[in-house]
């Protein structure tokens, strides 16, 4: 996947993969035995049953694949980079925006960026422009509604 970086964290892999065991042993094996019993019912063609099952068995089966390649594809990061004063992966860092406001964010990979658990992507705007600053650098990203500048206040790597 061009432009796409392949670092992760222990706990965002940890969630993939369960997510791809779930959808392998918990919920294919359900739909394939609703779709089994729809089918068993007779006329396919105007089963809502049948044909809302074999549509989630398709999605299921085109995000099984997804997950197996992409962990494949996957770099764990164990731990972050020795400390010393920079942004690096897996960084929590507090920033100040332009009308004094405070955010904190951590940066990790594209596969487990979450906005309201304060978790923005390495390859996003604000994660790429925070890599290899340090407290006390204003970081200026483009965004679509315009430009905005932050004041790197702290980094820690610590939760």
């Amino acid at each position: 996947m061009a432009g796409k970086s392949n670092y992760i964290t222990p706990d965002g892999f940890r969630k993939l993969q369960e997510e791809l065991d779930h959808l392998w042993r918990v919920e294919r094996p359900k739909v394939t035995e609703a779709v089994s019993t729809a089918a068993a019912l007779g006329d396919r063609s105007e089963n809502a049953d049948y044909i809302y099952g074999k549509k989630r068995l398709r999605e299921i089966d085109s995000r099984l694949r997804f997950l197996q390649k992409r962990t494949d594809d996957l770099v764990v990061v164990e731990r972050a980079r020795d400390d010393d004063g920079k942004v690096y992966f897996g960084a929590w860092v507090s920033l100040e925006d332009e009308s004094g406001e405070n955010h904190t964010y951590r940066v990790v990979g594209p596969d487990e960026f979450d906005a309201s658990r304060g978790f923005i992507s390495m390859d996003s705007p604000l994660g790429s422009a925070l890599l290899g600053r340090e407290a006390g650098d204003e970081v200026t990203v483009k965004r679509p509604k315009g430009s905005a500048t932050f004041t790197l206040i702290e980094i820690r790597y610590d939760p």
